[in-house]
């Protein structure tokens, strides 16, 4: 009796590790061959990896820091794995960004004097809407015109960033500051700000809500009558038309889904850190998380552990570069050549291989299938 609860054990363990394969080994690659780089500019990867450790999670401050960077990243990238593992490529989360940001702020800056108990959640709820509301054409042309979502979510992109450029300029913008010196909104009231979570640090309570929402997807994809509808719209549209699933529902529902999951990275920048929208405020976050999403697999567990290495890197970037001289745009380097080695890793088919001969259901590793 007790054999088939450790044999479960035992396939579910080397499940897990053939999905994780790809992925460690990717950045493995990754950082060997940067390493290579550093070598032939003349510094010491090794010195530069340490500089980078140290200022990612060398003290409570780093560690603080590591997790701001994280956190738009672990948005985003929840945001595209949810639209990925439903067929769909959402690759407009950069737009959704911006789109959730800018009716956050307009709901942080109404003059109504709400507590903060109401005001804090009345403004994440208009970040996750103005992030919706912007998939939504997309949605449609999609679902019911049968237009590609890469274009349209790419081109609307462009369209969110000049929106927000317009709508806080400090001369014409209806939120702008006027006579500011750089485009940008009046500060939001305090009744509005996420709780800072570690106090003398930056880390805001935008961590616990994505977090918090990667568990929810993961049990919502797993476990629920929904998410089952996803994965089957996702790994085979054929069987779900035959299954008798309204693809085009569904197509609508988990676009506004990733959307508003989009906005509400770009509602917790504004609340959680910068206190006010800027103009051209994020540095790709809504791209970014395309690239943690396929490291991840599009798995939203999984979501939580590559958002936190871009996050590293990217918060361990200036130690390196005080340490050593290279220039921070070397975690570029590294971001693109993990991914590189993520699609083009010979390991995908062994690991396909490996667990169809031990019965083991195939890894998903960057695949929006289910």
């Amino acid at each position: 009796m007790t054999a088939v609860p450790v044999v479960a054990v035992r396939s579910r363990v080397r499940s897990i590790a053939y999905r994780a394969i790809v992925p460690l080994a990717s950045v493995g690659a990754a950082l060997a061959v940067s390493g290579v780089l550093i070598t032939l500019v003349g510094a010491d990867p090794v010195e530069a990896y340490g500089a980078m450790l140290r200022g990612a999670a060398g003290s409570v401050g780093s560690l603080a820091t590591t997790a701001v960077r994280t956190t738009p990243l672990l948005l985003t990238g929840l945001a595209v794995a949810l639209s990925f593992r439903a067929g769909v490529f959402n690759v407009g989360a950069e737009g959704q960004l911006y789109a959730g940001a800018a009716l956050a702020t307009l709901v942080a800056l109404l003059p109504v004097g709400l507590p903060a108990l109401v005001h804090v959640p009345l403004t994440l709820a208009a970040g996750f809407l103005g992030g919706a509301l912007w998939a939504l054409v997309p949605a449609y042309l999609r679902a019911y015109r049968g237009v590609s979502e890469v274009v349209t979510t790419l081109m609307l992109n462009f369209v969110g960033i000049q929106l927000v450029s317009y709508l806080v300029d400090p001369i014409t913008g209806p939120l702008g500051e006027r006579g500011a010196s750089y485009a940008q909104s009046h500060t939001i009231p305090r009744s509005a700000e996420l709780p800072i979570l570690i106090k003398g640090t930056s880390l805001h309570a935008g961590l616990l809500i994505g977090i918090a929402l990667a568990v929810g997807l993961f049990v919502l994809i797993k476990y629920t009558p929904i998410g089952f509808r996803l994965r089957m719209l996702g790994g085979n549209p054929v069987a779900a038309r035959f299954a008798g699933l309204s693809s085009a529902r569904e197509i609508v529902i988990v676009m506004l889904l990733s959307g508003g999951i989009a906005g509400l990275a770009g509602a917790a920048e504004v609340m959680g850190l910068r206190y006010r929208l800027y103009d051209r405020f994020s540095p790709g976050y809504g791209y970014d998380g395309i690239a943690v999403a396929l490291l991840a697999g599009s798995n939203p567990l999984a979501v939580l552990g590559s958002a936190t290495f871009f996050g590293g890197l990217r918060a361990g970037a200036n130690a390196m570069q005080q340490a050593t001289g290279i220039e921070t745009s070397v975690v570029l380097i590294i971001q693109a050549l993990t991914i590189l080695f993520v699609i083009f890793s010979p390991l995908r088919g062994w690991a396909a291989a490996r667990a169809a001969r031990t019965g083991e259901p195939v890894p998903e590793v960057a695949s929006n299938a289910g």
